[in-house]
């Protein structure tokens, strides 16, 4: 097996750390392998649920310290586990005495806070409760909401759904448990105002609902405030907030439920990144479309134009190029190829490019990675890291 660097952008990139079968980078949110997730962060962000802690700690606090937490808990099919070691390294009786009750003290004003309905952090993972026998493979976390796609292809969403972010057909504040997200049924149907390629391959009349490929999602994404999801088919549906053009269905309007993107019919997607104003997708030929917000250039067209359809990029550093991975920040964008070379483009102001420099780009520029080869990139806002193997 081939080592796995990190690197971060900042300016140009730098390793910051080697692992061995380091393959995927997650934040805020994460699949543990085993199906289940965990959450932290913002606690508005955090279905209800029990704060992970030490199993000491979490069954003191049972007991009675935190009637909270006693009425939050929900039973888990496969049960539960800390993701938090024992207090090591304390020498005395006293001092781990000390440290347990620091540690409730801690749970308990978690708690506390959430049951007051203060806004505020939980610093700890915790346990999201979903229907029995429901496995979760991949997750995506957006500005103040979440995605997770389970075995069978059915998704998951819990969070602020303000704009239509959750796709549940309506502008609900807060959904503070998983609820299904109905991505392929009658309610996911073409927009039939804006549809463009039919014939492509939609099966339908006029007059009635056009159903949307495929039968289950198998890739979804979160941006600030809207999602993407790609069926098995490669449809593209999108929902959310789309003042910039981000659901790329020709308008700003807001999707309040998953939408097939029916310009891109005809055309498989593969993959799909959402930042916090635009969208980025691939498709299995490795083109690369972009729509939405383009005030730093994030979409890569070389201007500043936003886009409320999709737009396949012909920048010449692309030219016969196949692109494999695609990555969004808040408003950068990031992208590999099969031949494992790395484009950047977008906003820079804290050298989330990697180009050695602080200036914007509007077209995909290559960044430079001595002595490794590029497999993987993941954008935060305002950062990008990149998963490199050493050469054999």
């Amino acid at each position: 097996m081939a080592q796995g660097s990190l690197f971060v952008c900042f300016l140009n990139p730098l390793v910051i750390m080697c692992l061995w079968n380091l393959r995927m980078i997650y934040y805020s949110t994460l699949n543990a392998g085993n199906g289940e997730v965990y959450t932290w962060g913002w606690k508005e962000c955090i279905p209800s649920g029990k704060v992970l802690g030490e199993p000491a700690v979490d069954k003191e606090v049972n007991d009675g310290q935190s009637s909270f937490l006693a009425q939050q808990v929900s039973p888990h099919p496969q049960g539960s586990r800390s993701t938090v070691g024992a207090v090591s390294g304390i020498e005395t009786r006293a001092g781990e005495d000390s440290a347990k009750r620091r540690r409730v003290s801690s749970a308990k004003q978690q708690a506390e806070s959430s049951s007051s309905g203060d806004e505020g952090l939980s610093a700890l993972p915790c346990l999201v409760a979903l229907n029995p026998g429901v496995r979760i493979v991949s997750v995506a976390a957006g500005g103040r909401h979440t995605l997770a796609l389970s075995d069978i292809g059915q998704v998951w969403g819990w969070g602020y759904g303000g704009e239509g972010q959750l796709g549940l057909g309506s502008r609900i504040r807060m959904v503070s448990s998983p609820h299904p997200v109905p991505c392929i049924d009658s309610s996911s149907s073409l927009r039939k105002d804006r549809a463009m390629g039919l014939s492509h391959g939609c099966p339908g009349s006029e007059g009635q609902g056009l159903r949307v490929p495929g039968n289950y999602v198998k890739r979804i994404a979160c941006g600030g405030r809207h999602s993407a999801v790609i069926t098995d088919a490669g449809a593209l549906l999108t929902f959310g907030w789309g003042l910039y053009g981000q659901c790329g269905q020709g308008s700003t309007d807001d999707e309040l439920s998953p939408t097939c993107v029916s310009s891109l019919l005809g055309i498989r997607i593969e993959s799909v990144a959402a930042g916090l104003w635009h969208t980025v997708c691939i498709s299995a030929d490795g083109d690369v479309y972009a729509f939405g917000g383009n005030q730093f250039g994030q979409l890569g067209t070389g201007a500043e134009q936003a886009e409320t359809l999709p737009r396949l990029l012909d920048a010449p550093n692309l030219e016969n190029m196949h692109v494999k991975v695609v990555s969004c920040g808040a408003r950068h964008t990031a992208v590999v190829t099969d031949d494992s070379k790395v484009f950047c483009w977008g906003w820079n102001k804290y050298g989330q490019l990697g180009l050695g420099d602080v200036i914007d780009r509007n077209i995909p520029s290559q960044v430079s990675i001595d002595g490794h080869v590029p497999t993987n990139v993941a954008c935060g806002w305002w950062h990008t890291l990149l998963l490199a193997e050493s050469p054999t």
